[in-house]
This record gives C-alpha cells, structure tokens and sequence, in this order.
C-alpha cells in the first residue's frame, strides 16, 4: 500500500488473506448518525446511508435534517417572541 494512504484517519481492520497471513487493511470512515445542532441530540428519522436517496436523508420541514423538533420549536417561540416585543 502506498504511504500517504497509511494514515490513521482512515479506519483500520486486521484481515486474514486466503494465503493464511494477516494483514493490516485500511477503510474510509463510516459517517455517525447527524446530531442537532444546538443541543447536540441524535436526529431521528435520517438515514446514514450516504447511498440513501435524498428523501431518506431529509425531514420535510424547516431546518429538517439539520434542528431537533424541540429546538426548532423554542428557536421559533423566541423568535415569535422577539417580533411582538414581549
């Protein structure tokens, strides 16, 4: 293997070759699940699959995929808030 792709950002698994050796291979990273922005929580329905079709990857609402439910929610009473002065 060459050198520069011997780095320890990729993923690393002992593998045992048909000719009965182990050997050190090495594989991209799989993503995490995505988190919520502001509070760091893991997303519910949001496929990790990069090979998932868009929709998969996505919610159907404002900042889908990007805010939890309950931060987009206090984020739009301030929000609210802040434009009726109260």
């Amino acid at each position: 293997m060459r050198r520069r792709l011997r780095t320890r950002s990729k993923r690393r698994k002992q593998v045992r070759t048909p000719s009965g050796v182990n050997r050190l291979h090495f594989f991209e990273k799989r993503p995490g699940p995505r988190k919520c922005r502001f509070c760091g929580s893991i997303l519910s329905g949001v496929s990790i699959d990069p090979r998932a079709a868009h929709s998969m990857k996505t919610v159907e609402r404002r900042y889908g995929g990007e805010v939890c439910h309950r931060c987009l929610e206090k984020s739009i009473l301030v929000s609210a808030a802040a434009e009726w002065g109260l």
